[in-house]
């Protein structure tokens, strides 16, 4: 058997096996299911987590991997959570995406390859970047809570010796 992906920060990537995916996809929102399956969008200014300035870590809605910090968290003025620096830059996939007559990079989990938002070369330091992510996209969990792990993969035991900052 192989040995399981995993990021530079200790995450197992391994996609989950089409019995796992479907039990993921069954806890969804029709507008999650929307957005995180389907490539949607949800509206401007109205996401849940536009103006969340808590401490902790922004996760995958779908499979709780880790995406963003809090800290990198910024106000783009775009209507949808923004971010300068992914949580590991191998938890993030980056895809061409033609789609509407425009040339964007599409950002998605690089675990269970669901929707999250685009990328965009005008953001802040030190990157650059804006990650323009959908709020339903996203899971938020605090500093001192535990992650969750709907796929059993130790999640909560590769973020303990990290810290969450």
């Amino acid at each position: 058997m192989d040995k399981p992906a995993a990021s530079p920060s200790g995450f197992d990537l391994t996609p989950p096996d089409a019995t796992e995916r479907k039990r993921l996809e069954s806890g969804l929102s029709r507008e999650e299911a929307e957005v995180l399956l389907h490539h949607g969008t949800e509206a401007p200014f109205c996401g849940g987590l536009l103006d969340n300035k808590e401490d902790g870590v922004y996760c995958c809605r779908l499979c709780g991997l880790p995406l963003f910090k809090a800290r990198t968290k910024f106000e783009s003025g775009t209507g949808w959570p923004s971010f300068h620096t992914p949580f590991d830059q191998s938890h993030v996939l980056g895809i061409r995406d033609t789609s509407y007559g425009m040339l964007r990079i599409e950002t998605r989990c690089a675990r269970c390859d669901s929707h999250q938002g685009h990328v965009f070369p005008d953001g802040p330091p030190p990157t650059g970047l804006r990650y323009c992510i959908n709020s339903v996209s996203l899971e938020f969990v605090q500093t001192e809570e535990s992650l969750r792990d709907p796929l059993g993969r130790g999640d909560a035991l590769a973020m303990a010796p990290l810290g969450r900052e």
